[in-house]
């Protein structure tokens, strides 16, 4: 049975686009990799929502608050409209879901951010109540599409059994998240970028992928990184002297730090009232503290970063329409498997706004594929779909059963995990890190296949190797600081670079800049 749009991922944009499908008179069905509803970063823990009264002094504000720190990459028509659309969804999931937010001392409502796993399990309900057609635990391993080259469904993996499965449809929604090569950050490690590498070999591009070292301050004893709680924090030394220029924003200090050693720091310029609003908006921060007896406001705790990739990069599948369409036809794209630059340009959001754009994109797209879907029609369901994926199915040489995706991740891991090589960029670190990685690609390539291991992880490290030579391959073509791309050996923000770059490629990576316009009155100053 062919439905008319499949969504691929369980998260808050795959939710929110299945609820609009739906709404639109389609009929859905939502794939996850594990469990909608409780897998996946947002359900992980609580989250800000870029959510903004629509008042035009307050939502200028909110627009001009990230334009210098994105290298005015972002869009100011883009911006509107995702705080619009925020605006309706949050308080559409109030009234229709029910979500109990918070009030303030004069009886209005907090709707500035959610508890993730209570509003997780309210849009598994909604979308239960909408009658999608909900697979658990059943990942996506590549895209079908048509001799056209349309996207035009998905096949998938039952976890449980094993078993391959096709799932034809005449639109797909990709919202499989971002890729934080599991690094083990708090709720990211089914974060492995399946999805733009399954864009990509159906023929979409990719935008700011050299925005995507992103690195979150954690615990040395626990994965949770919820950094915003670390603009409290004062940073310590090994030798007990703080750590000058660090702070929860400014982590290169740290980074360099910890190269030489142990990094420790104390949240102690929280006063009492925001520290009782810390433990009740984050009670999982604490969980571990609490049962290591260690006040994090007083006791100094030794801490790390974990790299988070393009889930809080600004990284990911270009959008080529507002309705979050790509430059294939039928394949839409929501939430952090998309390129957040619209919005933040090249410096992450966050949260908040990470939040604000999955429910937004993942109602544009959801739409989009439903009147897509509806102009199709029922000629196209006994179309031939052909599977679109290469490496780990379709390998161009003699299989190799000695290579297994573990070494693979192994490789890959070794070369973007280190602060020296993706987080301090220089070319003279990128480049050979590149090659190695080129190497690990010519090599699944050629000899990775799903008999070796669980399809599943298969594709998993072949998509981890495929973002991180996208990521080194921008990151090298961008020869200056902008936003989070910074260089070493170039420290300067270059006006010749305002563009965004796009990039895209398998076997062969490629780079080409996209202008991107502005008012003659936001232009970055010479």
């Amino acid at each position: 049975m062919t439905v008319d749009v499949l969504v691929l991922g369980g998260g808050p944009a795959g939710t929110w686009a299945a609820l609009r499908a739906a709404a639109a008179g389609a009929s859905v069905a939502l794939a996850d990799k594990g469990f909608c509803g409780s897998s996946g970063a947002t359900a992980a823990a609580g989250t800000g929502i870029w959510y903004v009264r629509p008042d035009p002094e307050l939502r200028e504000r909110a627009m001009a608050s990230r334009e210098a720190l994105g290298g005015y990459l972002a869009d100011r028509d883009w911006m509107a409209r995702v705080l619009d659309e925020t605006y309706a969804r949050v308080d559409e999931l109030a009234e229709v879901g029910r979500y109990p937010f918070p009030v303030d001392r004069a009886g209005r409502p907090v709707r500035t951010g959610v508890q993730g796993p209570e509003y997780m399990r309210r849009q598994r309900i909604r979308v239960q109540r909408a009658e999608v057609r909900v697979l658990d635990h059943a990942p996506a391993i590549e895209l079908l599409t048509d001799a056209d080259g349309s996207a035009a469904g998905a096949r998938l993996q039952r976890l449980a059994t094993g078993e391959l499965i096709d799932v034809p449809s005449r639109a797909v929604v990709l919202a499989t998240g971002g890729c934080a090569f599991l690094s083990k950050t708090l709720g990211c490690n089914v974060n492995t970028g399946d999805g733009a590498l399954m864009a990509v070999e159906a023929g979409a591009e990719l935008s700011g992928m050299e925005f995507s070292n992103a690195y979150a301050i954690a615990p040395e004893f626990t994965s949770v990184t919820k950094t915003a709680y670390y603009s409290f924090a004062t940073f310590y030394q090994a030798n007990g002297e703080i750590l000058a220029g660090a702070s929860g924003k400014s982590r290169s200090p740290i980074a360099r730090a910890l190269a030489s050693g142990p990094v420790y720091c104390t949240l102690d310029r929280a006063d009492a009232e925001q520290r009782r609003a810390m433990r009740l908006g984050q009670p999982n921060f604490f969980l571990t503290f609490d049962r290591l007896g260690i006040d994090p406001f007083t006791d100094r705790f030794p801490i790390t970063l974990l790299l988070e990739g393009t889930v809080r990069g600004t990284g990911g599948v270009r959008v080529a329409g507002a309705d979050c369409s790509t430059s294939v036809p039928g394949l839409y794209v929501a939430g952090d498997v998309a390129t957040r630059e619209l919005i933040c340009g090249g410096f992450t959001g966050g949260g908040s706004h990470n939040a604000a754009w999955a429910m937004s994109s993942g109602s544009w797209a959801g739409a989009g594929a439903a009147e897509y879907a509806r102009l199709q029609g029922d000629s196209v369901d006994d179309r031939q779909r052909f599977g679109a994926g290469g490496v780990g199915l379709r390998p161009t040489g003699r299989p190799d059963a000695e290579l297994r995706p573990a070494d693979l991740v192994a490789v890959v891991q070794r070369e973007v995990l280190p602060y020296d090589k993706n987080y301090l960029r220089h070319g003279d670190r990128l480049r050979p890190a590149l090659a190695t990685l080129h190497d690990a690609w010519r090599q699944a390539r050629t000899s990775l296949t799903l008999t070796q291991a669980d399809p599943s992880k298969v594709r998993s490290a072949a998509a981890m190797i495929a973002h991180a030579r996208w990521m080194y391959t921008a990151a090298l073509a961008r020869t200056e600081s902008r936003g989070m791309a910074r260089r070493e050996e170039f420290p300067d923000i270059d006006p010749a670079q305002h563009h965004r770059l796009i990039t895209g490629g398998l076997d062969e990576v490629w780079t080409a800049p996209e202008p991107v316009f502005l008012a003659e009155s936001r232009l970055v100053p010479a």
